[in-house]
């Protein structure tokens, strides 16, 4: 797994549920995320560290587009992939495992698999890649070969010739096509299982007393990565709530402390301890910021989201029927963005430009037109049917047992 927690999370039910079934599961990636998201007593071979989580975060704010993926794959992906070698290689030689699954951004694990004769699974957090997204950008998607050629030769197996992204053996992604319409190219044995919903370690405390039944909650979240770049995006979000208060309350996520600029009163002044807003509920009974909720628990509360297009976010509000407001920032979301419009479940705003009106007016369509809920109940139901981590962890031994045969 790649140090990061949107990656990590829909694995940890698959690994739950192959424990359960008996199996033995062990990690490769870094120890104290996954500690985290997978429990105290997770197996975990160290990979890389630190240095390649904090890697996302220093990218500039401004980067978009073309700029943007470039710099994904240059300075995260591929020095990602060089740095999980040696750790990968020692846990697959040492912890023989029947399987190995590799999130789709960690390019070592199937590199190394590959090379070291292993049977490897592809675990997909996003569609975007399945869907044709480079499909009209020739030149981009011929560099990334390019890219994705010179790292085989220097970590995986030089004659080789599958894509590292997508395993020829199998492909599990945590979507349906409901969602993600239809799959392009060849990537295997695709299988859409739906998201990985299942039992987290505690979460952080919630003041659920706050709730007021009588009006919708709305929850507003930009995600682990995006920190960096929201502070004029939920000052938005906050106003256009604000406008609202006589039929919602809003939750704002806000680890950087980005949204509690001002009190809770509306006059505009500075707040006496400005990050006070993002430790403790607010007294206003109208917006609470903090800097993390349970997410999947206070889903089930949830009249509406307003997020970025975050393939888990997305996934997660839809597994319960949630409509959207999407605001995509850059890398996979506007491709997922795109996937919520054309399935009908939410509306997209412009993430740099969008004012509060405009927000208000989308949170209007989604509260008040039935028919984003019942898209997303739509999607929510072909979620459930496709099975999520049950389904994916079946389609894992059996992988294994072929790979016996």
């Amino acid at each position: 797994m790649p140090p990061l927690v949107g990656h990590v999370n829909p694995a940890v039910g698959v690994a739950a549920e192959l424990a359960l079934r008996g199996h033995r599961v062990a990690w490769a990636g870094e120890p104290e995320l996954i500690g985290r998201l997978a429990g105290a007593g997770a197996r975990v071979f160290p990979c890389a560290g630190r240095r390649a989580e904090a890697a996302p975060v220093v990218r500039p704010a401004h980067i978009r587009g073309p700029e943007a993926l470039r710099f994904l794959w240059e300075r995260f992906l591929v020095p990602l992939a060089e740095a999980m070698a040696p750790g990968v290689t020692a846990a697959v030689e040492r912890f023989r495992p029947d399987v190995v699954v590799c999130d789709q951004q960690a390019l070592a694990g199937g590199l190394v698999a590959e090379r070291l004769g292993a049977v490897w699974a592809t675990s997909a957090t996003t569609s975007a890649e399945f869907t044709g997204a480079l499909s009209g950008m020739p030149k981009v998607q011929a560099w990334l070969t390019a890219l994705l050629d010179g790292l085989r030769h220097r970590v995986g197996d030089p004659a080789s010739t599958a894509d590292p992204r997508f395993s020829p053996h199998l492909v599990i992604a945590f979507t349906t096509r409901e969602l993600c319409g239809p799959v392009s190219g060849s990537h295997g044995r695709f299988l859409g299982v739906g998201p990985s919903i299942s039992a987290r370690p505690d979460g952080p405390d919630f003041p659920w007393e706050w709730l007021d039944p009588a009006r919708a909650t709305v929850l507003v979240t930009l995600g682990t990565a995006n920190t960096d770049t929201g502070t004029r995006f939920l000052a938005e979000c906050r106003e256009a709530a604000r406008k609202r208060s006589d039929r919602l309350q809003a939750v704002i996520v806000d680890p950087e402390g980005s949204a509690a600029h001002h009190n809770g009163n509306g006059n505009g002044k500075e707040s006496e301890n400005e990050n006070a807003a993002s430790v403790e509920p607010t007294p206003d009974k109208d917006i609470l910021i903090r800097p993390a909720v349970p997410q999947l628990a206070l889903l089930q509360r949830a009249a509406a989201v307003v997020c970025h297009a975050g393939h888990n976010t997305v996934c997660e509000a839809l597994w319960h029927g949630v409509p959207l407001v999407v605001a995509p920032i850059r890398d996979d979301q506007p491709v997922i963005a795109g996937q919520v419009v054309d399935a009908g479940a939410g509306i997209r705003v412009r993430f740099g430009r969008v004012t509060a009106d405009r927000l208000g007016a989308a949170l209007d369509s989604v509260l008040d037109d039935p028919g984003p809920r019942a898209a997303a109940g739509r999607i929510g139901g072909s979620f459930r049917a496709a099975g999520g981590s049950p389904a994916a962890a079946a389609h894992l031994e059996e992988l294994a047992l072929e790979a016996h045969r």
